[in-house]
């Protein structure tokens, strides 16, 4: 039976297009109609304009191949500036507020051919304070944060693809609560202008979209270089390190269960597994990056502080009175403890293909007010590393439950296809 267009993945829903099988504006239609049965309940977006979204799609089909992402709609988080959509950062402060360039992961896509569909919900600043999107999956669960609207409108078939941002695990843990696909990539590898910062040490762009395939597409036009299919992945059994961490026991011992069941799998496929441990450095290492990330962020906030603090949330404003109160010397003896954590995880790491843990601690939470935690993805985001969510397993509830992995330092080709393998003997 033929899908319809908006639950193709990006990769089929672009060789459609090249190939004269399905228009863009068939496609962005397709898009929109699911938007308005199910944006309702589910509030993945905060911002969308049909009509420039269809004018859009109407002059790419009347014009040669722009590029990668020819025809193909994208959703970007509101922290990211759009020059023809308003960018409120998921705060009340900015409401209305139109940026005037593209950020650059923006204009990379349109330069792509992509089209800017439109903004998807952000907690604000992305901080904590929450939005009213939900898990589409069950509207009674949180979608995750802050990249809620990213990943659910993903999830949800509105959208083939859409961009986040990640400060300890933004990006991850989303795409794992809503089960789809993401990359982190390494830090500095997607260009971060034209986007709200948070912390400026850790803040990383990310991709989400419903396959692998789709990961490597997107990034290839988000770096503006050639794409490299990923195809099957890795021809052989790859070394993987199973890192459980000293906050093991803060998983739910259902996603516990699944972990280790899918461990045994990779391991009978001819997997080389090698646990991998740091007692008592992963604590030290989450004291460290709070500290920098409240140091940085409370900085960053201090212009809203000052002029609309009634405006901001209480976990906003906490963020700059908790920075007053950290000085310059423990701030940087906190960035040297990162620094030493990050030489130390990339050697230990080094001789492996990838590292498997957990994307979170286990199905999205119930009520919208807690985005979840992030300790099993604030060492991948200090470390600079990639990592990788699949959506691989399901808990008790039903709900999805993601399996991380985590590749080499500007390894994220190598990292897909890895998870390509895995994905393959899990199927």
């Amino acid at each position: 039976m033929t899908r319809e267009p908006h639950r193709l993945t990006a990769i089929e829903a672009a060789a459609q297009i090249a190939a004269g099988n399905l228009s863009a504006e068939t496609l962005v239609r397709s898009c929109l109609e699911r938007i308005q049965h199910r944006d309702p309940l589910v509030h993945a977006w905060v911002q969308l304009d049909p009509e420039a979204a269809i004018a859009s799609a109407k002059r790419a089909d009347a014009s040669p191949r722009a590029g990668l992402l020819h025809g193909i709609p994208v959703g970007f988080k509101d922290v990211i500036d759009t020059s023809d959509l308003p960018t409120a950062y998921g705060s009340r402060i900015y409401v209305g507020h139109r940026p005037v360039a593209d950020a650059a992961c923006v204009a990379l896509s349109r330069e792509a051919g992509a089209l800017v569909l439109g903004k998807t919900a952000s907690t604000e600043f992305a901080y904590r304070h929450p939005s009213d999107c939900t898990n589409p999956h069950n509207p009674a669960h949180s979608p995750g944060g802050s990249s809620s609207g990213s990943a659910a409108a993903v999830a949800d078939f509105m959208v083939p693809l859409s961009v986040g941002t990640q400060t300890s695990g933004s990006v991850i843990r989303p795409a794992a609560y809503c089960g789809v696909h993401a990359i982190k990539p390494g830090y500095g590898e997607l260009s971060f202008s034209g986007v709200r910062h948070l912390s400026e040490s850790l803040d990383t762009l990310g991709c989400m979209g419903r396959s692998i395939e789709d990961l490597s597409l997107f990034l290839a036009a988000l770096q503006m270089r050639e794409y490299r299919a990923v195809g099957n992945g890795l021809t052989r059994a790859p070394r993987l390190a199973i890192y459980r961490s000293d906050l093991w026991d803060d998983a739910r011992p259902d996603a516990r269960k699944q972990f280790d069941e899918v461990i045994e799998r990779l391991g009978r496929a001819g997997a080389e597994l090698t646990e991998v441990a740091n007692p008592g450095l992963d604590r030290k290492l989450l004291d460290a990056c709070w500290l920098v990330t409240k140091f940085e962020a409370g900085r960053v906030l201090v212009h809203e502080y000052r002029h609309h603090r009634e405006a901001m949330s209480p976990a906003a404003q906490a963020l700059v009175n908790d920075a007053k109160g950290i000085d310059l010397a423990s701030y940087h003896a906190a960035g040297a403890e990162l620094e030493r954590g990050r030489n130390h995880l990339l050697a230990q790491l080094a001789p492996y293909d990838a590292t498997l843990t957990l994307s979170a601690v286990g199905e999205a939470p119930l009520g919208l007010q807690d985005t979840g935690p992030v300790l099993f993805n604030y060492l991948w985001t200090l470390a600079w590393t990639p990592a990788l969510n699949l959506p691989v397993m399901k808990g008790d509830s039903g709900l999805p439950i993601g399996l991380q992995v985590i590749g080499p330092r500007r390894g994220e080709h190598a990292l897909l296809a890895t998870g390509r393998w895995i994905e393959r003997q899990l199927a």
